[in-house]
């Protein structure tokens, strides 16, 4: 499996709607695949967080970081 095709079956995945075999490769990817299994548990932590409204205050430094990166592709367009 492919980190493209690991990526199509995110949703269903998360949802718990996938197959026994499916869900064999899918985990097998995962395990050889750090990027994968970070992007997984990112989008889990996402979900999560949103779920609960909760809100979250990101360090000044990543804060400022995302900001300038926001504004520089606004610039941009």
């Amino acid at each position: 499996m492919t980190c493209t095709e690991f990526l199509a079956q995110l949703d269903d995945l998360i949802d718990d709607e996938v197959g026994i075999a499916l869900r064999a490769d899918l985990e097998a990817h995962l395990k050889a695949c750090e990027h994968c299994e970070i992007t997984l548990n990112t989008t889990r932590k996402t979900i999560e967080i949103y779920r609960k409204n909760e809100l979250y205050e990101l360090p000044e430094d990543v804060r400022v970081r995302l900001e300038t990166a926001i504004l520089a592709k606004c610039r941009k367009c």
